[in-house]
């Protein structure tokens, strides 16, 4: 039973793993695993709202950055992303034709400024957008591709989270992950503050 807030449609623990361990950069960084996470929270609150793809989110929030070389500039990392989902499909999970094809090009397109496209695309691009505030970058509306994410709610709560550096409890709960040992005299430390909600 799937014991945090977001609703997944796959299992996404193995898939996680498997990303984590070719990981170039610390799974504790910018574009680590709260990115990913908070990346698959905003997504499926977006859904909710357009109907998007959940298995595509729920993929592309795991994979648009597992071929990161750099947590600087990085232009050929969608691409490497988009090949490798590639390299993972029919072992590491199962989509059709029609939904990798989302996949990918949600993938390629993520950090190219892209605003046009399928809604599940949009809505990948928007959930990985709004969670800009980690890099102190309030999303733009003009540069959200869908209505749902250009709501100045979502945006205030995307950024609010991803300012404090929040870590999803899905990363503990559903991915079995902890990221505390590595960020033990971070100032927001649970005994300190409590991030995971």
């Amino acid at each position: 039973m799937n014991r945090s807030s977001v609703q997944q449609t796959l299992d996404l623990h193995e898939l996680v793993h498997t990303v984590v361990r070719q990981f170039a950069l610390a799974p504790d960084g910018e574009h680590g695993l709260a990115h990913w996470a908070r990346v698959l929270e905003n997504g499926t609150r977006l859904a909710a709202m357009n109907g998007a793809n959940h298995a595509v989110i729920e993929l592309f929030a795991v994979l648009h950055d597992a071929q990161r070389i750099s947590d600087a500039d990085d232009p050929e990392h969608g691409r490497r992303a988009a090949q490798y989902a590639a390299e993972l499909r029919g072992t590491r999970f199962e989509l059709s034709d029609t939904e990798f094809q989302l996949l990918a090009l949600a993938c390629e397109g993520h950090a190219n400024g892209l605003i046009h496209g399928d809604i599940t695309v949009q809505t990948c691009w928007d959930a990985d957008r709004l969670d800009l505030g980690r890099g102190g970058i309030i999303p733009d509306p003009q540069l959200l591709c869908t209505a749902a994410a250009r709501s100045q709610t979502m945006i205030n709560w995307a950024t609010d989270r991803a300012i404090r550096d929040h870590v999803p409890a899905l990363v503990l709960l559903d991915w079995g992950i902890d990221l505390w040992p590595s960020r033990f005299d971070h100032p927001l430390h649970p005994a300190k503050y409590n991030r995971f909600s």
